[in-house]
């Protein structure tokens, strides 16, 4: 064989190894990411999942000493919690994101862009402080609706940036076919662009909601926590299981270490239910126009 014939084959091969190498760092990279988050799920399904019975979820709370008992409280205060939050971060997050995509290539787009960049950035623990100044003071007290104001000013710049690049992927093509037929801009944002991006943005709201699930600096200095039931969003602390599980797991009480590890597995699965749910919100009802 030639050596002009032997080229295409050496040039070939080189493509495979190439290719191979390629590939196999691809999955290790892969493996990287998922073994360290499989130990992390298994760890806490081992710890949490004898301690994890209807107690846990109806109960609440036993003094010292005494075994048994649940988190009823925190279960209930972090879904309130999580509630006020979303009214509070979402539709700023959404109509700011829209605002963006739409009408934001001008110098306050830049400005907005850049600050919710920077708000994503801040510690939890000084968004908490903040509103520790700016509603706790004020309403001499810890209260749900500090908290929630604490958790929707982080839910806020993940759904504003998430909006806006959903609503950019719109091809421009729908705007100008909606606004061709006779309808106004706002409905040809509403009724056509919205809807096909619809998928995106529920996906960018249930990862926002997990994002702040678990959270509990912010949570210390504006909602407090007590062992009792409080369902007065205005007024008086609120129990909630990010921070029941700060302050179990450092405690010197067995009891309530136990306690700490059911919280903790039964937090990630409300985060990976939410997560899961985003990924099939992107698979199932994204409807963007190529």
């Amino acid at each position: 064989m030639t050596a002009q014939a032997k080229a295409p084959s050496l040039r070939l091969a080189r493509r495979k190894a190439a290719n191979g190498l390629m590939w196999g760092g691809a999955v290790l990279a892969t493996l990287a990411a998922l073994v360290p988050l499989g130990l992390i799920l298994y760890y806490v399904a081992a710890q949490g999942i004898s301690s994890l019975n209807l107690a846990f979820f109806t109960q609440l709370p036993k003094p010292v000493g005494e075994s048994g008992g649940g988190m009823a409280n925190a279960v209930v205060g972090s879904l309130i919690l999580v509630g006020l939050a979303s009214l509070v971060g979402l539709p700023i997050g959404l109509l700011g994101g829209i605002y963006l995509a739409e009408f934001g290539n001008n110098r306050l787009g830049w400005a907005i862009r850049f600050a919710a960049d920077v708000l994503s950035g801040v510690p939890s623990i000084v968004i908490g402080m903040f509103v520790l100044a700016l509603v706790v003071i004020p309403m001499h007290g810890v209260s749900a609706v500090a908290g929630g104001c604490a958790l929707g000013l982080m839910m806020v710049p993940i759904a504003m940036r998430t909006t806006e690049e959903l609503v950019r992927l719109v091809p421009m093509s729908l705007r100008e076919g909606s606004l061709a037929l006779g309808a106004t801009h706002w409905r040809t944002i509403v009724k056509v662009v919205m809807q096909a991006a619809k998928g995106g943005v529920i996906t960018g709201v249930l990862l926002a909601i997990a994002r702040i699930a678990g959270e509990a600096a912010p949570i210390l200095f504006t909602a407090g926590s007590t062992q009792w039931w409080n369902l007065k969003v205005t007024q008086g602390p609120m129990s909630s299981l990010p921070v029941q599980i700060y302050l179990y797991a450092g405690s010197p009480f067995e009891e309530w270490h136990r306690q700490a590890w059911a919280a903790a597995l039964v937090l990630v699965t409300m985060v990976l239910l939410l997560s899961i749910a985003a990924r099939y919100a992107t698979r199932g009802r994204m409807r963007l126009v190529r």
